[in-house]
């Protein structure tokens, strides 16, 4: 069974940065796209960014030049580098498969931003 355990959240104040990451188990991860989604209080959960096995990313406009993805095939895991955090940028952040229908959904890492 596929599972994907997501860490590194926290608070940080408006302008700062963060670095959060998923590792994956019980999966071929290398042969997937992967992607971070968020969800903020009272919100649908939304796609923040992608990475196809090849590396070629994709961003939401809302996070686009501010935020970085990246994978470690040799690692099973996913990151996102969330650089000028704004306050609109606090939620639960997840990450799952993209383009290819997600699987489980693991506990999220919390971001917030505030002073």
């Amino acid at each position: 069974q596929v599972q994907f355990v997501e860490s590194g959240g926290g608070l940080v104040q408006p302008g700062g940065s963060l670095r959060i990451s998923c590792a994956a188990s019980g999966t071929v991860f290398s042969i997937y796209p992967m992607g971070w989604y968020r969800q903020a209080p009272g919100k649908q959960r939304e796609f923040v960014a992608g990475i196809e096995s090849g590396g070629s990313t994709n961003y939401a406009d809302s996070v686009k030049g501010r935020f970085a993805i990246s994978r470690d095939n040799a690692k099973k895991s996913v990151y996102l580098q969330m650089n000028s955090l704004k306050p609109e940028d606090t939620a639960v952040y997840f990450c799952n498969r993209w383009i290819v229908s997600p699987t489980s959904w693991g506990q999220g890492t919390q971001v917030t931003v505030s002073s």
